[in-house]
């Protein structure tokens, strides 16, 4: 009776192209991020709700992706790309200012970051570009796929939205990378990026930014002020110890020490309540959604399905990893979600689309070799 149930649901998954293991590793980790929002949102219904409303449209626009061919992503690609440009230059003209960041476009009916575009944008486009191209590429080739990417990374980061920025450019970096960059050449730019520094450090980041990094290499220097936030997180994952506090029993987010407890500092408000098997179990899951992810990219039987597939799913890990290093005090603070896991929906909607368009590559892939 099980295998039968288990045949019907996996007839069901390939009528509707989806990959059921990527899927229940996508519902196992949704589940348990509502869990956790519960607690951590102080017992408060109204946060449970609006979350599983957003997850619910995320899932339906994964959903409506998987049906899509790949052909389709790689004909609008360039024309997304293009409007993401025209957007951010649009945002720099007539944006809405908040908080000292000019990142919105009012247009009346909504308000949006047309930033969350580019992170699905630049590698669809990258991807496009290197699409009928030979790999390993020429250097030409390179210089064009960096300056796809280079663009709207500057845009961004002139917001200023530098979190933003590092995953467009990530993206990008990803897709270039998986087109064949040479280890040699990973090297050299490496190096460069590392004599840049100075310069990055004096012309381009602003005050917050240098006092982030500032924060991270010594949170203890102001504790009650830009320290804080890092040394209560710190706090709230060691007090979990190995087996945790329980569900509902934790101290540092129901007393409001740990600020941004349902959001950015969601995981550490976890692993204070399931402590560090927890918190192990939850990573798992992660890498489970990664490596199911990478795989499917690598069974996609052309250049761009297999670019576009594993930059996406890479944009996905560089997500989990920053924001468990953040707030485990191993990355500075950037403001990037635990994805799945914190409160908000921009960011998780982009992250589903992502998936939608991963299990239509890997899904269609038969009908793309005839």
């Amino acid at each position: 009776m099980a295998s039968r149930v288990e045949t019907e649901n996996g007839k069901f998954c390939k009528l509707l192209y989806l990959d059921p293991p990527l899927l229940l590793g996508l519902l196992a980790v949704s589940g348990l991020g509502l869990v956790v929002l519960y607690s951590a949102g102080q017992r408060n219904p109204d946060l449970v709700i609006g979350q599983a409303i957003r997850l619910g449209l995320g899932f339906v626009i994964m959903l409506t992706l998987a049906q899509l061919p790949p052909r389709y992503f790689r004909f609008w690609s360039p024309w997304i790309y293009l409007v993401g440009i025209l957007l951010l230059l649009a945002v720099m003209v007539a944006g809405d200012i908040s908080k000292g960041a000019q990142r919105w476009l009012n247009l009346g009916v909504v308000r949006f970051q047309p930033s969350e575009i580019m992170k699905l944008a630049v590698p669809m486009m990258v991807a496009w570009f290197f699409a009928d191209k030979p790999l390993p590429p020429r250097w030409h080739h390179l210089l064009g796929g960096a300056l796809i990417t280079v663009i709207p990374f500057i845009l961004i980061a002139e917001q200023p939205d530098l979190g933003t920025a590092l995953v467009v450019g990530c993206a990008g970096a990803f897709a270039l990378f998986m087109a064949g960059l040479s280890w040699f050449l990973l090297i050299g730019l490496a190096g460069a990026l590392a004599a840049a520094i100075p310069l990055f450090w004096m012309y381009v980041m602003h005050d917050y930014q240098r006092q982030r990094v500032l924060t991270f290499l010594d949170p203890e220097s102001d504790p009650l002020g830009t320290g804080y936030h890092i040394i209560q997180s710190k706090i709230a994952i060691g007090s979990g110890g190995i087996y945790g506090k329980g569900w509902l029993n934790g101290t540092q987010s129901h007393l409001d020490f740990l600020p941004e407890g349902s959001t950015d500092f969601i995981f550490a408000a976890f692993s204070e309540e399931f402590g560090l098997v927890g918190a192990c179990l939850l990573l798992a899951l992660y890498f489970f959604i990664v490596a199911r992810g990478l795989y499917m990219a690598s069974r996609a039987p052309d250049t761009y399905t297999r670019l576009l597939g594993g930059s996406l799913i890479l944009i996905f890990f560089l997500y989990a990893f920053v924001n468990s290093g953040m707030v485990s005090g191993l990355l500075p603070v950037v403001g990037l979600p635990l994805p799945l896991f914190s409160y908000g929906g921009t960011s998780l909607v982009t992250l589903m689309a992502g998936f939608g368009m991963v299990m239509s590559l890997y899904t269609h892939r038969r009908t793309l070799t005839r």
